[in-house]
């Protein structure tokens, strides 16, 4: 039966990232979800739940599906940066997250090129940067 809708895998995908840049979490899942059952070996649905998940900034599950995603597709390099994202932003974690952003920056893509630079630049301004603003406002002894 779902034969004849194999063809639409990569609309539902796209579909879902749509939906995740208009904040409509309910339509995005279920999008991947449909792309899933159309393809499950195809890891676009993988990456949609990770760069979902960003979004929500829940980083553990965002890095548990964007890993996963690579383990079958070693070579995504927008799963690769999208994962360099999130482990920038966790907590002992940034040093691996810094050096996959730097290797996805030399990427054929421009798009991911482009996203990589920019991750980069938030890391070194306001992530690797100290004092927090919790740190400043605190009395000093």
């Amino acid at each position: 039966m779902l034969e004849k809708y194999k063809k639409d895998f990569i609309l539902f995908a796209e579909a879902g990232f749509i939906a995740v840049n208009q904040a409509d979490e309910d339509a995005a899942v279920k999008l991947f979800k449909a792309a899933q059952l159309l393809d499950p070996k195809n890891t676009l649905s993988l990456v949609g739940f990770g760069y979902l998940y960003l979004h929500k900034l829940e980083l553990t599950k965002a890095i548990d599906s964007l890993e996963k995603a690579l383990k079958v597709k070693p070579d995504d390099n927008m799963a690769k940066a999208l994962l360099g994202i999130c482990k920038s932003m966790t907590v002992n974690q940034v040093t691996e997250g810094e050096k996959l952003l730097h290797e996805t920056e030399k990427d054929k893509d421009k798009d991911v090129k482009k996203l990589s630079g920019m991750a980069i630049n938030f890391v070194e301004k306001f992530i690797k940067k100290g004092p927090s603003p919790a740190e400043v406002r605190k009395p000093k002894k």
